[in-house]
């Protein structure tokens, strides 16, 4: 018998970013307060995929932490944020087989946040088959 929880869950929200400009400056802004998962290049796409150093047990604490985190971006890597094609707060949902139906609601003062930085909400929804990962629990 498996361990672990019995309903499906929310994860955690990793913070995605797709630009042509080098990201690394974003990942050492940060600093402590971010988790970097990723930051490279491929082919003519840099990416950056990080989450907050510290948990929160809810996708609508995770974001707002993260859009106070990019609001008191330095200037110059603001800038970097403000040129990206891409800007991601993605939602992680684990989902259980035989779990209840669950509603994950983002507050529409969250939606204006991420909205105000050019950003989107993704939500990315887990396989209950899925083998464990590093983005689980």
């Amino acid at each position: 018998m498996k361990n672990g929880p019995t309903a499906t869950h929310f994860l955690n929200v990793d913070l995605d970013i797709h630009s042509k400009d080098d990201l690394q400056p974003l990942a050492q802004a940060f600093g402590k307060k971010v988790d970097v998962l990723w930051v490279g290049r491929a082919k003519r796409t840099h990416y950056a995929h990080f989450e907050l150093a510290s948990r929160s047990t809810t996708p609508d604490n995770t974001i707002r932490a993260l859009c106070r985190l990019i609001n008191a971006l330095p200037k110059a890597e603001r800038g970097l944020w403000n040129a990206a094609k891409r800007r991601d707060f993605s939602v992680g949902v684990q989902s259980v087989a035989g779990s209840p139906v669950i509603d994950f609601a983002i507050k529409p003062e969250i939606l204006r946040l991420a909205s105000d930085l050019g950003a989107r909400i993704v939500f990315t929804v887990y396989s209950p088959n899925r083998p464990n990962d590093e983005r689980s629990e």
